[in-house]
């Protein structure tokens, strides 16, 4: 108690942090539909209980990138209960709004804009759920943002580098600097963090003064060489990084040692999968930053469904049954059932004296049945468990480990169904299906002209974001730069022809060309849609069951579903309305147009077009300097991190900010070491002093 009175004094912020909120998500279930809405009012609430001076949100605050009206009502009717209001506000921008805010036509924080009331200001980055699309690059955010009910920064605008200019605060003696980032492809990401393509901004004066603070929404676990960005890429003159995406609570402050600062991971406030990483007890944060010292005091959520999983490996249990053991598939079901039970007793438990908890949990049992055993009823086996669980129908998970991936490479005609239902990879996306599907399958039937690369992002679009002429537009725009080439090269025979294509696209693969060609293809789909006036059709039919794994599933599931918590932001995916019987189809749909070289090269000599020119990227280099840090823990009262520095180097007057590039030379290299740490009992902020040398 007397810590927190040290800190709440006229110097010291007080700053509520959450990510991933995903409102709007499964909002037509007629059980769980309420939950994000829930979660979200309690987060509000908190902070207007604690008086906080404002509320930081990581991304993914909507779950749809275009959410429903019911969704968009609920949220803004939510923000203007417990975010406007007389209470003063007790801190100064100091910063340029202007480029801080520049997404609106009102470019400067709501709570200094005359015509609004606001107590509690809101500040948030977008996620990879609501993102910006469309030619105009807006999304959700930018409506609440015009409405005056919420800031949206951190938003890039170009892909060839990035400047992250942060927002300077003041209140009393205590100077934070707020820098943002939203979600930006994770691959692209880290090839311009290795290029230096991405500078954060500093003041120039006073540097040591200021509490510097970065919010971002990307992977930070590998997924893949570079599906991810590694903390060490990081400005080390960070104090603490928000870290969003990541559904796992680890809202603890893990002390990074290479580059000496803290990451929390706040983790989401509603389950949208039903995997491990979910089942940790949900938390937000509440920051206190006075001077250069910080205390984050973690909060449960009382309003999150609980969420209980375990696995059973069959081969484990060979006292009790073996695949030839009669009735064995009874044996299992009997098995299944008493762990299901238990995790009911124990959640029921658990719930005891907290009215706040929904109550019916959710249950997973993922069920390991290598070995030969057979997989029951899951139908039936729900059946008993449909007034006990929120998630009935997908209580059971079948899966076998590593067995399909042999008899998968025979086969010329894969499965996707099959291939979706047996593979036990967390998170797959429909990109990866379309991976998957070519690495899988003869040389007879690959793509010779497309790349695997586009094809996926396309389809990504049609199905997420409801771009109906994507796949169309990109299959016209390589079509047409592959006939400028064959064109320039002057290449007539059928076979000529085949083999040159296939070089010319070998050639594009996993290339900054291939990447802008996917783009300018997507950029055209949209404009089209935009100079026939389509809108997008009722979302609110097709998009509330998106799930965000691979195993899930729901009462109602939709056609298709965006899959995986690494992809792009989800979009509504209106399947048939819009669609007119003179609408265009999307070319190249058919797989046994691939498979025949004479169709394909007939259809490329008859549609040649002058070529025109694409302007090739540039891109800027930086470096920085190092800048040292000591871990002072000396205040008697609380405990803290203080971080201290030797005085800025002089600059010229000419800007008041200075570039600090992303990363030196020695940080650039691959094979990045994490803190794996999740204690969430051990407080970082509590350890011996630690100088930088």
């Amino acid at each position: 108690m007397s810590s927190e009175n040290t800190l709440d004094d006229e110097d010291t912020f007080k700053i509520l942090i959450a990510t991933d909120i995903h409102l709007g998500y499964l909002e037509k279930d007629a059980i769980r539909g309420n939950d994000s809405y829930n979660t979200l009012d309690e987060i509000l609430k908190c902070a207007k209980t604690n008086q906080v001076d404002f509320i930081l949100l990581g991304g993914d605050l909507f779950h749809d990138n275009k959410p429903s009206r019911r969704c968009l009502h609920n949220c803004i009717t939510m923000l203007r209960r417990y975010c406007m209001g007389d209470t003063p506000i007790h801190f100064n921008i100091l910063s340029d709004q202007n480029v801080n805010f520049n997404t609106t036509e009102f470019p400067w924080v709501n709570y200094q804009d005359e015509n609004l009331n606001i107590s509690i200001p809101a500040f948030s980055i977008h996620g990879n759920h609501d993102d910006p699309t469309g030619a105009e690059g807006l999304c959700a955010l930018d409506l609440l943002s015009a409405s005056g009910l919420v800031n949206h920064f951190g938003h890039s605008h170009s892909v060839e580098k990035i400047e992250i200019s942060p927002i300077l605060m003041q209140k009393g003696k205590t100077k934070l600097a707020l820098f943002g980032l939203g979600s930006i492809p994770d691959e692209r990401l880290y090839r311009m963090f290795v290029n230096n393509q991405v500078t954060m901004l500093r003041p120039k004066e006073d540097q040591d003064e200021w509490f510097n603070l970065f919010t971002i929404h990307q992977n930070r676990s590998k997924h893949g060489p570079t599906n991810y960005i590694p903390e060490q890429f990081l400005d080390d003159f960070i104090d603490l990084v928000v870290w969003g995406h990541e559904h796992e609570c680890l809202i603890a402050p893990t002390r990074n040692e290479q580059q000496l600062f803290y990451v929390t991971q706040p983790g989401s406030s509603v389950a949208t999968s039903l995997s491990p990483g979910e089942a940790t007890k949900k938390h937000i944060g509440l920051l206190r930053v006075k001077g250069r010292k910080m205390n984050l005091e973690k909060i449960p959520l009382k309003t999150v469904r609980q969420f209980f999983i375990q696995d059973v490996v069959l081969a484990d249990y060979q006292d009790q049954f073996t695949p030839d053991t009669p009735q064995v598939t009874k044996k299992v079901e009997d098995l299944c059932y008493a762990k299901v039970t238990e995790m009911l007793e124990e959640a029921e438990r658990e719930r005891l004296g907290c009215l706040l908890t929904p109550e019916k949990p959710l249950i997973r049992l993922r069920v390991d049945y290598s070995g030969g055993f057979e997989a029951f009823n899951t139908s039936r086996f729900s059946q008993k468990f449909v007034e006990r669980v929120a998630n009935p129908k997908d209580i059971i998970h079948f899966l076998r480990r590593r067995e399909q991936k042999e008899d998968i490479k025979d086969e010329v005609n894969v499965d996707y169904g099959k291939l979706l239902k047996t593979t036990a990879v967390e998170g797959l996306r429909v990109e990866d299906l379309v991976k998957q599907y070519f690495e899988a399958t003869e040389q007879t039937v690959q793509l010779s002209l497309l790349t695997e690369k586009g094809m996926g992002k396309a389809i990504q679009e049609f199905v997420d974001k409801d771009e109906k002429d994507a796949i169309e537009e990109l299959i016209t725009y390589q079509l047409e730069k592959t006939q400028r080439h064959l064109q320039a090269r002057g290449v007539t025979t059928e076979q000529d022809i085949d083999a040159e294509i296939r070089l010319f696209r070998d050639s594009k693969k996993n290339t900054t060309e291939e990447e802008n060609e996917i783009k300018e293809a997507i950029n055209r789909a949209k404009a089209l849609r935009l100079e026939r006036g389509d809108e997008p059709v009722d979302a609110d039919l097709s998009r509330e069951l998106a799930l965000d794994s691979d195993e899930d599933s729901v009462p109602f599931p939709p056609p298709a579903r965006g899959r995986g918590r690494g992809g792009r932001g989800r979009g509504g995916r209106g399947r048939g309305r819009g669609a007119t019987p003179s609408e265009p189809k999307p070319a190249g749909r058919s797989r046994s147009q691939k498979s025949s070289a004479t169709t394909q090269s007939r259809s490329i000599m008859q549609a040649f077009q002058a070529p025109s020119q694409r302007s090739s990227r540039t891109s800027t280099t930086t470096s920085y300097a190092d800048v040292e840090m000591t871990i002072d823990d000396s205040d008697e009262d609380i405990p803290v991190m203080k971080a201290s520095r030797p005085p800025p180097r002089p600059a010229s007057s000419s800007s008041s900010f200075t570039k600090y590039s992303s990363q030196s030379q020695s940080q650039s290299s691959k094979g990045i070491a994490f803190d794996d740490s999740d204690d969430d009992e051990d407080d970082p902020f509590k350890g011996p002093s630690r100088s930088r040398r």
